[in-house]
């Protein structure tokens, strides 16, 4: 056998391929190498995650396509590939594309035209209605699988397909985010699965056995459930007891900074980069003593996020996410108890109903009808509802109710009566004195 020297490199099996068989016939035709001829292609794709695509391949199936669009008309001379971005993401915010929409108002540009592999991987909804000017602005053609060429904006079947093409995949999207959904309310209401995310303080993640779903289970995949942690568990029971005896939330607060009781973002700072970890806030607290799933059972569905056009060209600049607590109503509980409850759902729903507020002594509950209209002039807090008296009242202790002992002087305390000669003008009462009438340090909000 001749030697060769193409059997010491890596396309081995490439070089058989060249070779002719016994009738010298060649086994596979050699494929040239494209010549930098006719239209000059900027190729565009996306993928979406990078925890479950794989770049290559998805890039590969994407240009492939590209290819056969422009196969004969021309070669694709730049790539540009988003990693890792949705395509509700608009064009300027995802880098690659922000690169292809800059190079386009260069005149000295490599590319005189782009295509994508497919629609839907790269428009959204109306992006492309609103970056055409853009392209025709800059003469650049976009050609698309789905017209087997360029984009005609003067050809109304055209536009009516590509609106389509928008719309569907905007339903794509939708559609997989109401059936995930819909899976998960089952999943928390009939089994109490933990369904991702970090647990919550006083509790651990450890394995629950095998994954429901027999594959994830055959690749090794383990499902997960919420067990006591040893060193933050007794905090949380330490806190609903002291809330069920009546001690104000930020009294509880002040003792655990006292005790330097580590804070959740303290004792998990890996897993809350945003936070300082330098102590106990009033909203951690109260959001604890507040959190149904110390009661054992699974609950889902507490936050949502809304989506709102930042601008009129909502699909051009995109869409402000924003996380929004729902309304109890809308929390989906497990049936069950899921996990080791940390307090009876007696106690939590008797913490629920704590009040470290005076209340009447005939046990006749208050109605306060200027909650949260008014604030102090002196340090800008509203007023906190009081009963004294017998009479529905409003106080200001600037700052008293906050989770770090003052090491200041403070102002006298603020207080307001509810009575009809003084909702118009309220009048700033001290214990023991007699009212006054003077500048007020409380106004209406």
């Amino acid at each position: 056998m001749r030697y060769a020297p193409e059997l010491d490199g890596p396309d081995l099996l490439g070089w058989w391929l060249r070779q002719p068989d016994r009738r010298g016939r060649l086994r596979a035709r050699r494929t040239p190498a494209p010549e930098p001829v006719g239209i000059r292609f900027a190729f565009y794709g996306r993928m979406s995650t990078r925890e479950f695509q794989d770049r290559l391949s998805s890039a590969r199936w994407q240009r492939d396509f590209a290819e056969e669009v422009i196969d004969g008309r021309g070669v694709i001379v730049a790539e540009f590939f988003d990693v890792g971005f949705s395509r509700q993401v608009p064009w300027t915010r995802r880098p690659q594309a922000a690169r292809l929409l800059a190079a386009l108002a260069d005149p000295g540009r490599r590319f005189d035209a782009v295509v994508v592999g497919e629609f839907e991987r790269a428009f959204y909804g109306n992006q492309f209605r609103d970056l055409a000017p853009l392209f025709k602005l800059y003469g650049v053609q976009l050609w698309l699988p789905e017209l087997n060429g360029p984009v005609d904006t003067g050809n109304e079947h055209h536009l009516s397909l590509l609106a389509l093409l928008g719309v569907h995949s905007k339903r794509e999207v939708q559609r997989s985010r109401f059936r995930a959904k819909a899976a998960m309310c089952a999943q928390a209401i009939e089994q109490g699965r933990h369904l991702g995310g970090r647990p919550p303080y006083g509790y651990r993640l450890v394995a629950a056995g095998p994954h429901p779903y027999p594959a994830h289970a055959k690749w090794g995949r383990v499902a997960h459930r919420l067990e006591p942690d040893p060193s933050t568990a007794p905090h949380v029971q330490w806190m609903f007891a002291q809330r069920l005896t009546g001690r104000s939330v930020a009294g509880i607060t002040r003792a655990l900074n006292d005790r330097r009781v580590p804070c959740p973002s303290s004792v998990d700072p890996g897993r809350n980069p945003h936070r300082s970890g330098a102590g106990w806030t009033l909203r951690t607290v109260a959001s604890i003593l507040a959190n149904p799933r110390y009661t054992g059972r699974q609950v889902w569905n507490r936050q949502h996020t809304d989506r709102g056009p930042l601008d009129a060209a909502d699909d051009l600049l995109g869409q402000a996410e924003v996380r929004r607590w729902n309304l109890m109503q809308q929390w989906v509980i497990s049936r069950d108890i899921a996990h080791p409850p940390l307090v009876s759902e007696h106690d939590f729903v008797a913490a629920q109903q704590a009040n470290a507020r005076p209340a009447p002594l005939d046990g006749a509950g208050g109605r306060y009808l200027l909650t949260g209209l008014i604030r102090c002039r002196e340090c800008g807090r509203i007023l906190d509802a009081h009963w004294v008296n017998k009479h529905a009242a409003y106080r200001c202790r600037h700052g008293h109710r906050k989770a770090t002992a003052g090491g200041m002087a403070l102002p006298r305390n603020v207080y307001i009566h509810e009575a009809s000669d003084q909702t118009s003008c309220p009048v700033a009462r001290h214990p023991g004195r007699r009212p006054q009438r003077r500048r007020s340090r409380a106004t209406r909000t």
